[in-house]
């Protein structure tokens, strides 16, 4: 019977997972996966060493942090493997964990798949080599990611992204708010200031800021936020009852997607929910704040060889929506820039075109395609 281990960090990565389990189960019910897994990938049918969640770790200095305890996690899961080693190992994003045990499993014979390919076109590009290493596949979700990596030798192919394919493209926005309990008309700001602790550690007040900034101009807007997990629900209830004096908020759990679609505009966190937005095709305003420490880092050593932080800048490769850094990420700027999208529909109409095309360019049933790719290998393994 195949086995497959599987590794996966945070709740993108464990989406991600669940995709490609059920994609191969669908047709190959009897293999088995085990590994560090999700709430997601655990329905999906894998067996749970340790969760996710503990690897959810971002920014330089937060990692150095946490490195003891993930030392010894990488220690543990290296010596399960080679004790027992599977048919393949897959690492689903989290490089700086799944990197270094690929290298280790592939060295003993173990095949390797990354899946999600680093920001090496952006940011470390000295992970290439890394890459080249470790891995016998990488399967990237945006074009130009594959492009990059065939060009420095390492083995890749495009799968498309499967948020692309899950999400509806511009959704009206009058159920999600009856599903919400939010008002059909008038206007609507989603907000989404991370899904990790630091995150929210830097972006709460200022979101919460921004949005009495916004109120104050625009008396009728209303505001919704989901929330990851409890947790990060009572860390932002209470930033936003700091800072706003009351004002209300619609907190809801999760339901992510529900909320950006029932938006006029978003306001959130650089990452994978700017695609999101995108594929929703929801306006929206991007922050992105590190820690001093990996900020002062990343500019010293110039870490970072990209103009743009958003995912849809990226892939058009032109600011198509404001995004804000470190010192940019102020009450007053972000809320500037959530009013002009709010009282300048023709922004939006300018949008929509843009934003359709490229989640066109990302349908591609990714999650059939990287169940094609594994399979493959485990055919010549």
């Amino acid at each position: 019977m195949p086995r497959i281990a599987i590794v996966a960090g945070e709740i993108s990565g464990d989406r991600l997972g669940a995709g490609l389990i059920r994609a191969v189960h669908a047709r190959h019910p009897e293999i088995r996966f085990a590994g560090i897994a999700g709430p997601l990938m655990q329905a999906a049918g894998a067996e749970a060493w340790r969760h996710s969640d503990e690897l959810a770790v971002m920014g330089l200095a937060e990692v150095v942090r946490h490195l003891p305890r993930l030392r010894r996690i990488i220690r543990e899961l290296e010596a399960r493997l080679l004790a027992d080693p599977p048919d393949l190992y897959i690492g689903i994003d989290a490089p700086d964990f799944n990197l270094r045990v690929e290298r280790t499993v592939r060295r003993a014979g173990i095949p390797t798949v990354h899946y999600v390919s680093p920001s090496v076109w952006a940011w470390r590009s000295g992970r290439v080599r890394v890459l080249r290493e470790a891995c016998d596949n990488v399967l990237c979700l945006l074009p130009f990611e594959a492009e990059f990596l065939q060009r420095h030798q390492v083995p890749a192919v495009f799968v498309g992204h499967p948020l692309a394919d899950e999400l509806p493209a511009d959704p009206d926005p009058v159920p999600a708010r009856r599903a919400l309990g939010l008002p059909e008309t008038g206007r609507v700001v989603a907000l989404l200031p991370g899904s990790r602790g630091g995150e929210l550690e830097r972006l709460g007040p200022v979101f919460a800021e921004t949005a009495r900034w916004l109120s104050s101009r625009l008396p009728d807007v209303v505001f919704v936020a989901p929330m990851a997990t409890p947790e990060l629900r009572a860390c932002f209830a209470a930033q936003w009852q700091q800072a706003t004096d009351g004002l209300p908020l619609q907190l809801v759990d999760g339901q992510s997607h529900m909320a950006m679609a029932a938006a006029d505009a978003i306001l959130l966190a650089s990452g994978t929910a700017t695609l999101e937005a995108m594929l929703l095709n929801r306006p929206m305003v991007v922050a992105y704040r590190i820690s001093p420490l990996s900020y002062a880092l990343v500019k010293l050593f110039r870490l970072i060889h990209v103009q743009y932080m958003a995912l849809p800048n990226l892939l058009a490769d032109e600011r198509l929506v404001p995004e804000f850094v470190q010192g940019q990420v102020e009450p007053a700027t972000l809320g500037a820039a959530l009013l002009e999208l709010l009282e300048k529909p023709e922004n939006r109409q300018r949008l929509s075109g843009r934003f359709r095309e490229l989640g066109n360019g990302l349908r591609h049933a990714a999650s059939e395609r990287a169940a094609d790719t594994v399979l493959a290998m485990l055919k010549r393994s």
